[in-house]
């Protein structure tokens, strides 16, 4: 049987491991997709990177749209990233009756429904494994390996390069700033680490969760995106000694009154095993009602563990291909007239518990005054550290946990908290969750 026929467009990091993985272990794909994969052409606006790469194994070019016009390529991987002209080529050639494959994030997160409906019109498929947590396959976790489940809850550590600084800032004391810079030395963080250090890159992986665990449309633009940048090393610290350490969630939750959808510095209790991933690797914890807790761990990025990734979407479009529309694996694990719009919460009715610090003047009845001010609010005080002030200063610390409570409510007693005299300065929070 004459192999699929794939183009590539981009071959960068990602392209490149494609290009090698797929050389590599021919043999052991075409005995699992009973058909030999192959790629065909090439597109990469540096032509001499693509043919150090490629060498006379495949068609060069250096127009993205002649490989969607070719006849001969039954499917087009995209790896050119963004929503520009990413966008447009992947429309194009959903239009030209091609199934394509890609690991854009950023594309299906924020214009996934536009590109899921002409596909379904046009009776192509869409995969994008690779979009979130690299090597991980959690989209296929999520889609078919938990489909006897309702999902109640995904929460994923699924940005390398915060994870990276974060660990760092933990194991070595570093500030924020000093442990930015050793990630953009080590490789793992951008020239311009804007999109992971304010949590954007978790949040469009987050989005994506969220659609496929509960059945809703694509809704980036209502995600609560809160980075790591404001994060200051003391709070670790404090952390750490409450049993607890900090890591930049993905949070998506199906609650009775809407969806959660929101990325922040979260404390976990450190025994959870998510709380000790460290470095650049990524993990997801889902929790199903029948299976309970799962645990899906691995690197989140690179050349071949993402390409893994884009070579097993690869192989599922090749055994499918022979199957009708309604026949395939959904795009978003739910038939298409079965996706509901459920609206996303906005944050200030969401539910978690909180870690609060405040910095308050080392005199009497101080403490008397917060737990007052928490009581009239409807909190409840679930632990305190309270520093003690160092020879002749006078002023300390106060750490306080909660049980849960509504965010607006808490936002409403740190107002109150805030104009105490006694409270010198803002009052810092991050969010808690127990994860059990």
């Amino acid at each position: 049987m004459k192999p699929i026929q794939v183009g590539l467009l981009g071959v960068g990091t990602v392209g490149s491991g494609v290009f090698t993985v797929l050389e590599r272990n021919q043999d052991e794909i075409l005995r699992r997709a009973g058909r030999g994969i192959r790629i065909h052409t090439v597109a990469d606006l540096d032509v001499e990177r693509a043919k150090a790469l490629v060498k006379d194994h495949a068609q060069i070019v250096n127009d993205a749209r002649a490989v969607i016009a070719n006849p001969e390529i039954d499917i087009v991987v995209e790896l050119i990233g963004g929503y520009g002209i990413a966008k447009e080529l992947v429309l194009e050639a959903i239009a030209a009756g091609k199934h394509v494959v890609t690991a854009n994030k950023a594309l299906i997160a924020v214009h996934g429904n536009e590109i899921f409906k002409a596909a379904h019109e046009h009776g192509v498929m869409v995969a994008f494994e690779a979009a979130v947590a690299g090597g991980i396959p959690i989209i296929k976790a999520l889609r078919e390996g938990l489909t006897a489940n309702r999902i109640e809850w995904v929460a994923g550590i699924i940005n390398g390069t915060t994870n990276f600084i974060l660990s760092e800032m933990r194991d070595k004391g570093l500030d924020f700033a000093t442990a930015l810079k050793e990630a953009q030395r080590l490789g793992y963080s951008e020239a311009d680490p804007s999109f992971d250090i304010e949590g954007v890159d978790a949040a469009h992986k987050a989005t994506i969760m969220s659609a496929i665990a509960f059945g809703i449309p694509m809704q980036f633009d209502k995600a609560y995106v809160e980075g790591i940048t404001q994060l200051d090393a003391i709070d670790i610290k404090y952390a750490e000694q409450l049993g607890y350490r900090i890591k930049l969630l993905g949070i998506a939750k199906k609650t009775t009154v809407g969806v959660e959808l929101r990325v922040h510095p979260t404390l976990i209790p450190a025994k959870r095993l998510i709380a000790n991933v460290e470095g650049a690797m990524n993990a997801v914890q889902v929790f199903g009602d029948a299976v309970g807790t799962t645990l899906y761990y691995g690197k989140g990025a690179g050349s071949e563990p993402t390409a893994s990734a884009v070579i097993s979407d690869l192989i599922d479009i090749t055994r499918m291909m022979g199957a009708s529309s309604e026949n395939r694996v959904p795009y978003l694990a739910f038939q298409p007239d079965a996706v509901r719009e459920i609206s996303v919460l906005p944050i200030g009715e969401i539910t978690t518990s909180y870690y609060l610090r405040l910095c308050v003047a080392d005199q009497a009845g101080v403490l008397a005054e917060i737990t007052k001010i928490f009581a009239t609010h409807g909190i409840s005080i679930d632990a305190l550290l309270q520093k003690e002030a160092n020879e002749g200063e006078s002023q300390t610390d106060l750490v306080v946990l909660t049980h849960e409570t509504k965010e607006k409510q808490m936002l409403a007693a740190i107002q109150d908290i805030e104009d105490l005299k006694t409270v010198l300065g803002k009052v810092v929070k991050i969010r808690l969750e127990e994860l059990s």
